[in-house]
């Protein structure tokens, strides 16, 4: 099979994410305290997953969903029953700053990027949440050369598995369904959003077993640079 374009998820495979949260949260954290906010490290955690459980409740399904930004706002909120968009700016800053500080590619990530170009393939990222966060990873990760287009789903209105975060790259791209390749780490987004409308997937850093026929991927790899083996 002769395939055109290669779409990557972002999060979680092209980089490890948990390390990155848990940095950007303790960073937060220490903000938080540094503004006279008087709170443990356990107390914090817990006060910001209820405000991350109310907005992506609220917002499920579109990019504002992972904004930080209102997680913090909106924890602010519950704490304080007041608003602070002061306070709530300076904790969204001091977790995505300290977040992508701690950024490191997986393994053969650049490496696999120019092998695919120089094939004449394209390379797109394909990724859920706000544009200008996952834009600043991929300059952050020194990966803009090798990336023909970036989609995020606040450009499209929807998050994956919803067929126009594939149809729309496809569309500018100008492939085939059966000329692109999806590769990601998520099941649900990745994977099943791609089967259903006949992308090739491969699931990469990801231990899910007892996938059935939906959820299934075309291939799956243990490293990042065996995409090469899958697509040329």
């Amino acid at each position: 099979m002769t395939y055109e374009a290669v779409f990557v998820d972002l999060d979680d495979t092209l980089y490890p994410y948990a390390e990155c949260n848990e940095a950007g949260k303790a960073a937060a954290w220490e903000t938080a305290r540094d503004l006279g906010y008087d709170s443990s490290r356990e107390a914090f955690e817990e006060l910001y997953m209820e405000a991350r459980r109310e907005v992506k409740r609220e917002l499920a399904g579109t990019a504002s969903a992972h904004e930080r930004f209102l997680y913090f706002k909106r924890a602010i909120q519950i704490h304080t029953g007041t608003h602070s968009a002061k306070d709530a700016l300076a904790l969204g800053e001091a977790y995505w700053d300290a977040y992508v500080e701690e950024m490191e590619l997986f393994d053969g990530v650049v490496e696999t990027l120019a092998a695919l170009q120089d094939a004449g393939l394209a390379v797109a990222v394909v990724t859920n949440l706000t544009t200008r966060i996952q834009m600043k990873k991929i300059e952050q990760l020194g990966i803009s050369d090798h990336v023909d287009l970036v989609m995020t789903s606040e450009e499209t209105g929807r998050e994956k598995p919803s067929s126009v975060m594939f149809t729309l790259p496809m569309a500018q791209l100008d492939v085939k369904p059966s000329e692109t390749v999806m590769v990601g780490d998520s099941v649900s987004a990745d994977v099943e959003g791609g089967n259903a409308l006949g992308l090739t997937t491969v699931l990469f850093n990801s231990d899910a077993t007892d996938l059935d026929h939906r959820e299934r991927p075309d291939h799956r790899i243990e490293s990042f640079p065996e995409i090469t083996e899958v697509v040329l």
